[in-house]
């Protein structure tokens, strides 16, 4: 079932990871190709030394490069997270913001990789940084699975 970039916006924001987080999603484009994303800092998200959980950053950025390319390529192809990490660069208080964005030339790259019925495990890398000065907080690094459906790849 595809739903639309705003139902699919709002619904995130019930999202119990989300919501207990305080993790918003402030702007999907309609075309699943560009996301923001904002963590506020609150009691319920701080950690022992008074900045960001860390696996709050991770959660903020998690499902959006899988979602954003699953809704670009289409129903043909499987699109898996299949690997991810994060690199803590300076700590996080306040309101922290992540920007993802997809562009035509990559998915035209991803799907002329996958074309041929083979696994392709491309790479994206998105920022969380902090909403007032734009300092950098974390990177993550994120790994996917695509692969076109057993239905639609070619005999071999």
């Amino acid at each position: 079932m595809r739903m639309s970039a705003r139902l699919l916006r709002r619904g995130m924001g019930w999202w119990p990871p989300f919501l207990g987080a305080g993790i918003r999603v402030r702007s999907l484009a309609d075309d699943f190709r560009e996301a923001v994303v904002e963590l506020r800092f609150g009691r319920l998200n701080r950690n022992y030394v008074g900045t960001h959980f860390g696996g709050s950053l991770y959660t903020m950025t998690d499902p959006f490069f899988a979602i954003m390319l699953m809704h670009n390529l289409g129903g043909e192809y499987l699109v898996w997270d299949k690997s991810g990490s994060i690199e803590y660069v300076a700590p996080g208080r306040g309101t922290v913001r992540a920007r993802f964005a997809l562009s035509e030339q990559r998915i035209a790259e991803i799907r002329a990789e996958a074309a041929g019925g083979q696994k392709v495990l491309p790479e994206f890398q998105v920022e969380v940084r902090h909403a007032e000065d734009d300092s950098l907080v974390a990177l993550v690094r994120k790994t996917l699975y695509v692969r076109l459906k057993p239905m639609h790849r070619q005999p071999a």
